[in-house]
């Protein structure tokens, strides 16, 4: 990279600095625009791979924004420049949609497994039949012991992550990634077995 484009990103990056600057002092809205339209073509290219769905990367440009918009006052252009800055919220946002995509399909795949295990006898017959319930409780049996726990805590003895978490005194994040491995794995059985 030679001089002159380097002092090309310099010029934007004050630029960028500058603008952001008036919104967190006088919450101009112009300047707002300009960096919206500055950084929304690359946000929504970002949520787009990482995300997978141009929905969920446009909703990404939406949390983003909102948040420069309500934390403008918060940047300090001494302790970085405001692309960095905006991205990390880009980024930070990208994260929790991440989690909530997770939770989401947890909860999907949950819900499409364990009323085979909760069903009475007579009423599995009419969903699964008994060969697919014995299948599905063996592999229960097979799952290893801590992700066993876990979804027998969750999905027969109906606790939250959180009372499971503290009966056995470990971090929720535990109880969750213990489940999703459990559930997938019992996902993946059972497709095996339609097949």
């Amino acid at each position: 990279m030679n001089q002159r484009n380097l002092d090309e990103i310099q010029q934007k990056h004050q630029w960028l600095n500058t603008l952001l600057l008036q919104v967190a002092a006088e919450r101009d809205k112009d300047a707002f625009q300009q960096i919206f339209h500055h950084v929304a073509a690359k946000i929504i290219a970002f949520g787009h791979q990482r995300l997978g769905s141009q929905g969920l990367a446009k909703d990404l440009l939406q949390e983003t924004m909102t948040s420069v918009w309500t934390k403008a006052h918060l940047f300090d252009a001494d302790k970085g420049n405001a692309i960095t800055w905006i991205f990390t919220i880009m980024r930070n946002q990208c994260f929790d949609m991440l989690r909530k995509v997770q939770h989401n399909r947890e909860d999907c795949l949950g819900d499409s497994i364990w009323p085979l295990v909760d069903s009475s006898p007579e009423e599995s017959e009419t969903i699964v039949s008994s060969e697919q319930q014995r299948f599905l409780l063996d592999h229960l049996a097979l799952l290893p012991s801590k992700q066993r726990q876990v979804v027998q805590g969750i999905y027969l003895r109906e606790l939250t992550h959180q009372q499971l978490a503290e009966e056995l005194n470990v971090p929720v994040g535990t109880v969750k990634s213990r489940l999703r491995l459990a559930l997938e794995k019992l996902r993946s059985r059972m497709e095996q077995y339609d097949d």
